[in-house]
């Protein structure tokens, strides 16, 4: 049995090894010593929120290159307001800061800015193999998107694939966040049936309140994972006390990955074939809590209870 539970434990930790992470740029600024936050060297992603400036992103990964992380920016085809602007922010993230991956996605924005209203139109432009990219994440619904079908959804993959078979750069599959792995797993399924062959970087929460989660969840439409939060009675007790008096002593961090995790990487294991590699950690409830989370699993502090896992005394983070 021991020794089951130690080829377990490594499988998870070998899972988190490559994990990335992500900041906004307003995040970004308000850490004074992001090297007491953040292992230098790790993969950031830095978001482009809709309506805000694209130069805030660029400023941010040209910070975080220099203090040696390896920052992917974020470009959503839908704010994107011409070619010719695109042309240029790929000229300085690639000519002057040395960029060589992205992530693209639609971008969730009612009206478009520009001449693009999906990630494929963005791709089919060339600019990203033009200005030297070697790495491109595409965005991948497991449990759909608000503003998209999920027949759409899949068809958008179904592109992505024929795209990456004329192109030389390599490219995967980026999901939203996900609180349970089943749903990621059939998705992972489902697709690969359909003749996807790109990797698959499932999105995990990182450590959060239940409350602050749901709103996330809600918000980025994914469905089937609000229902998993809710069906759990101790969530619906700190999401009632939430705004009360009590609400500070039941509703403290509390969301943890562990069981999402551990049901992850025993579903990749269990199938030779499975595409998902790795992970991206959403620190939805905070950077430094989840990237402390992240550095204890990596290092092994954590030991199995009858779900997930729970972090020794030892490691970087009291939940």
């Amino acid at each position: 049995m021991t020794q089951t539970k130690n080829i377990e434990k490594q499988r998870v930790i070998d899972f988190m090894c490559h994990t990335s992470l992500e900041v906004t740029p307003r995040g970004a600024k308000q850490i004074s010593a992001l090297n007491e936050v953040l292992r230098r060297g790790c993969t950031v992603y830095v978001t482009a929120l809709p309506g805000a400036d694209f130069g805030d992103t660029i400023d941010t990964v040209r910070h975080l290159n220099e203090s040696g992380y390896k920052p992917v920016p974020h470009f959503a085809a839908r704010s994107i307001k011409s070619k010719k602007q695109l042309e240029k922010d790929l000229d300085v993230l690639a000519g002057e800061i040395g960029i060589r991956e992205g992530l693209l996605i639609g971008g969730g924005v009612d009206k478009v800015a520009g001449e693009f209203a999906s990630s494929i139109e963005v791709l089919r432009t060339g600019l990203f193999e033009k200005y030297g990219f070697e790495k491109l994440g595409l965005a991948g619904h497991p449990e759909g998107s608000p503003d998209i079908s999920k027949e759409d959804c899949l068809l958008a993959i179904d592109e992505k694939n024929s795209y990456a078979k004329n192109t030389d750069m390599n490219l995967y599959l980026a999901t939203q966040f996900v609180f349970e792995a089943r749903p990621v797993l059939d998705w992972e399924r489902t697709i690969r049936d359909r003749g996807n062959l790109l990797p698959v970087y499932v999105g995990i929460p990182g450590i959060a309140t239940i409350k602050t989660l749901l709103k996330h969840a809600e918000h980025c439409g994914v469905g089937p994972s609000v229902r998993f939060l809710k069906r759990n009675p101790g969530n619906l007790i700190r999401l009632a006390l939430a705004d009360t008096v009590l609400g500070r002593f039941v509703n403290a961090p509390s969301s943890n990955p562990s069981e999402l995790l551990r049901n992850l990487v025993e579903g990749i294991h269990s199938d030779s074939n499975c595409l998902i590699e790795r992970c991206h950690l959403y620190p939805l409830g905070g950077l430094a809590r989840s990237a402390s989370w992240l550095d204890s699993v990596r290092e092994g502090y954590f030991s199995f209870n009858k779900r997930g896992f729970d972090l020794l005394p030892n490691s970087r983070i009291d939940l």
